[in-house]
C-alpha cells in the first residue's frame, strides 16, 4: 500500500514538474508562424493558386521564385547576376541565397495572423534546400504540410509557353531543363515529405477555376 502511494506521489510530482515545461513548449510551437510548402512542376499553377488562396482564405503567400526575380531587379544586388544565371540555365539557386531572402520577410511572417498559414511556393526544391531550411528556419516555424500540385509535363509546357509574363525562363530550352531538374531533384523531396505523411496531393490538370474550387474545399480550415 505504502509503495503504491509513494509511486503515485512520485508520478504526481513528476507531472507537476514537467507539465509547465510541456505547456511552455506547446505554447511556443503554437505561436510559431505556420508554413505550408507548395510544390509542383513549372506551369502547374503554384503562384496563381496561392494568390487565390491568399484572397479567398486570408492566408499569406510567399513565392520563392518571385523573391529571386525581385532580387535580380534590385539595384546593387550582390546576388542578382548569379540568380539570373541559375534561372536561365534551369538550375536551382544556392539555398543560402533563397533562405536569406525568405528570412528577410521573417518580420512579416511573425506578424501574420497566427491562426492562418503562410504559403511558400516553389521551395524547397532539392535536398540542399531541405537541409538549409532545417538548419536555418525549422526552429522558427511550424510546417503544417506540403501541398503538391500534380500536373503532366506536356500540360505544364503548354501553359508556360502560352502565358505572357515576360519571364526569361519561359522558353522551350529553359523549360526542358527546369522540368528535368524538377524530376531529378524536386520529386524526391515530395516523396521525402510523403514518407512523413505530410503531403496533400491535388490534380492541377483541370481548369484554373476547377482547381481553385478543389483547393478551397480542401484547405478551407487553414
Amino acid at each position: 500500500m505504502g509503495d503504491c502511494f509513494n509511486t503515485q506521489l512520485g508520478i504526481f510530482k513528476l507531472h507537476c514538474t514537467t507539465y509547465p515545461i510541456i505547456c511552455h513548449i506547446m505554447a511556443h510551437i503554437n505561436n510559431l508562424p505556420k508554413v505550408v510548402f507548395v510544390l509542383g512542376p513549372p506551369g502547374c499553377g503554384k503562384g496563381t493558386q496561392c494568390a487565390k488562396l491568399e484572397k479567398n482564405l486570408g492566408v499569406r503567400h510567399l513565392s520563392a521564385g518571385e523573391l529571386l526575380r525581385q532580387e535580380i531587379k534590385r539595384e546593387g544586388s550582390q546576388y542578382g547576376q548569379l540568380i539570373e544565371t541559375h534561372i536561365r540555365n534551369g538550375t536551382i539557386v544556392p539555398v543560402e541565397i533563397t533562405c536569406k531572402l525568405i528570412e528577410n520577410v521573417g518580420p512579416a511572417m511573425s506578424k501574420s495572423h497566427l491562426s492562418k498559414a503562410f504559403l511558400i511556393d516553389g521551395f524547397p526544391r532539392n535536398e540542399n534546400n531541405v537541409k538549409g531550411w532545417e538548419r536555418e528556419l525549422q526552429q522558427k516555424t511550424k510546417i503544417l504540410f506540403v501541398l503538391y500540385l500534380h500536373c503532366p509535363d506536356e500540360v505544364c509546357v503548354e501553359r508556360c509557353l502560352n502565358r505572357n509574363e515576360g519571364r526569361s525562363d519561359d522558353n522551350k530550352e529553359s523549360l526542358r531543363k527546369r522540368i528535368a531538374t524538377y524530376h531529378t531533384q524536386t520529386l524526391p523531396i515530395i516523396e521525402y515529405y510523403r514518407a512523413q505523411n505530410l503531403v496533400r496531393q491535388v490534380s492541377a490538370t483541370a481548369s484554373e477555376e476547377e482547381v481553385e474550387l478543389v483547393l478551397f474545399y480542401n484547405l478551407r480550415n487553414l
